[in-house]
């Protein structure tokens, strides 16, 4: 399948640059960006071409690959899906919700494939994890804990100016925090935000199988003061979210395969582009909350 990919970033170029030339069924065939020259430089990095013409690039494609802020990803899919473009999606799939709705709803009346690169649903060892969890049951609740450094010496992220944003943390590390949750617990139900300290936002969770569960997230966290942790708690104890091992260019290679195959099948990806909208439909909920309580 013809990929182009949408984005010049360090994440494109660290993730799905690799990624997609390494993928089985995959055939980079080129890239757009907003900066011509960026663009021409990676591009020639990848042996592909480089576009000035997003157009052009849509019509030299099968699929298109987004690495770029959720504002510019959900008007650009939104045009490739309109044009029967299948979708690799990075999180969240769009920064507002009626945004985020009008691209599931493209999807599916187009009848193309999405997949939305939640990371660590694309990363084997928390797979297995998700389905031991699963196999186990009785698991009552669960917590995750994402506090980033956004100032963190050498953080490749730190000039991104969406991550800037008020409610940045909201929308960067809390898709991770819910989708992990998800597959966890289950679908999340109902959700309630509460505001702290320095941009730290905390979330409490409502599962559909009655489990609850929190999060709790920021992107200003001092770097002495960064830590990570997700897990779960029931009948059989508790059980923590495995060390990452790895490498995201090696989740995005077997997420850009798993697009082929639900193209090639025509059945939905469990993290698809209506996921990624419910998540969507969660973050904006607590925006309005917070907003809400100021």
């Amino acid at each position: 399948m013809r990929f182009g990919l949408v984005g010049t970033g360090p994440w494109a170029v660290r993730t799905h640059g690799p990624g997609l030339t390494a993928a089985d069924g995959v055939e980079l065939v080129g890239v757009w960006g907003r900066h011509p020259e960026k663009t021409a430089v990676f591009a020639g990095d990848l042996g592909v071409p480089g576009y000035d013409d997003y157009a052009e690039l849509l019509e030299s494609v099968d699929a298109v690959a987004f690495a770029v802020p959720p504002k510019v990803q959900a008007a650009m899919a939104l045009e490739a899906a309109a044009i029967g473009k299948h979708l690799l999606l990075d999180k969240p799939v769009a920064d507002s919700l009626d945004d985020a709705r009008a691209v599931v709803e493209e999807v599916a009346d187009e009848g193309i494939a999405s997949v939305v690169f939640l990371t660590q649903r694309f990363e084997p060892p928390m797979r297995r994890f998700f389905a031991e969890l699963e196999e186990t049951g009785g698991w009552k609740g669960g917590w995750s804990r994402m506090l980033a450094a956004l100032d963190r010496p050498g953080n490749p992220r730190a000039d991104s100016p969406w991550r800037r944003e008020q409610w940045g943390s909201l929308w960067d590390v809390g898709p991770h925090a819910l989708s992990n949750l998800s597959a966890m617990l289950g679908p999340i139900g109902e959700l309630t935000a509460v505001g702290g300290a320095d941009g730290l936002i905390h979330l409490v969770l409502t599962h559909e199988s009655g489990a609850t569960s929190t999060a709790s997230i920021t992107l200003s966290a001092p770097p002495a003061g960064s830590s990570f942790e997700t897990g779960v708690w029931g009948e059989a104890g508790t059980a923590l979210l495995p060390p990452r091992e790895t490498a995201p260019a090696d989740a995005l290679r077997l997420a850009a395969e798993e697009l082929v195959v639900a193209a090639e099948s025509g059945e939905s990806h469990p993290v698809d582009v209506a996921f990624g909208t419910r998540i969507v439909e969660l973050l904006a909920s607590a925006q309005e909350q917070l907003s809400a309580a100021r």
